[in-house]
């Protein structure tokens, strides 16, 4: 079913309820998972990298907290810091700024998937988790405007079903599925080139 899509690079918005969906996710991604994966998880501005260090131990891919202009590799997961926006420049890094907040967060999701969805156009995968608030609608829609593949957990799987609910009705995403079948459609061979 995703044939139509070449995926190059997969973002992910989780907010309330996330740790949990993030926890079974990630350690779930094959080894040879050839997409790099980027996540805005809502977080309190005063956060270590426990997150980061915890996930990177259950995941078989590097886990790691971005760095400014770090370059975006295959293969890796980037999360992004306590109270940083995530963005996606053109030429293939990432960085980091403290600009206003978007939908009351910093990080958004609304900035990564905005900024990933002009650079990657229909080559990205946008993925809308759990969530309390609105924060990923719009930026959901710009990937789905730009030709990528839209994704939200089904709210009725989420533990918070705000933020997939919003999506759902701000997008019409491609695919509404449940943390279980995310896992499986991420899981297949040709997701991801």
């Amino acid at each position: 079913m995703t044939e139509k899509w070449k995926i190059k690079a997969v973002v992910v918005g989780a907010s309330a309820g996330g740790l949990v969906a993030l926890k079974k996710l990630l350690p779930a991604l094959p080894a040879t998972f050839p997409c790099p994966v980027l996540i805005v998880q809502h977080m309190s501005p005063q956060s270590d990298n426990y997150m980061t260090r915890m996930f990177n131990n259950l995941s078989p891919l590097l886990v790691k907290e971005v760095d400014e202009k770090e370059v975006i590799l295959p293969g890796r997961v980037y999360i992004a810091p306590p109270d940083y926006h995530l963005l996606v420049e053109s030429d293939g890094t990432l960085s980091l700024s403290m600009e206003e907040k978007v939908n009351y967060s910093r990080p958004s999701i609304d900035v990564l998937f905005e900024t990933a969805a002009d650079v990657y156009g229909a080559h990205l995968m946008g993925i809308i988790l759990t969530g309390a608030n609105a924060d990923g609608a719009n930026g959901l829609f710009a990937v789905k405007r730009k030709g990528g593949l839209t994704v939200v957990q089904h709210p009725d799987d989420a533990e918070s079903p705000a933020m997939p609910r919003a999506a759902i009705e701000r997008v019409k995403p491609h695919k509404v599925l449940t943390l279980d079948e995310i896992i499986e459609l991420l899981s297949q061979s040709k997701v991801c080139l």
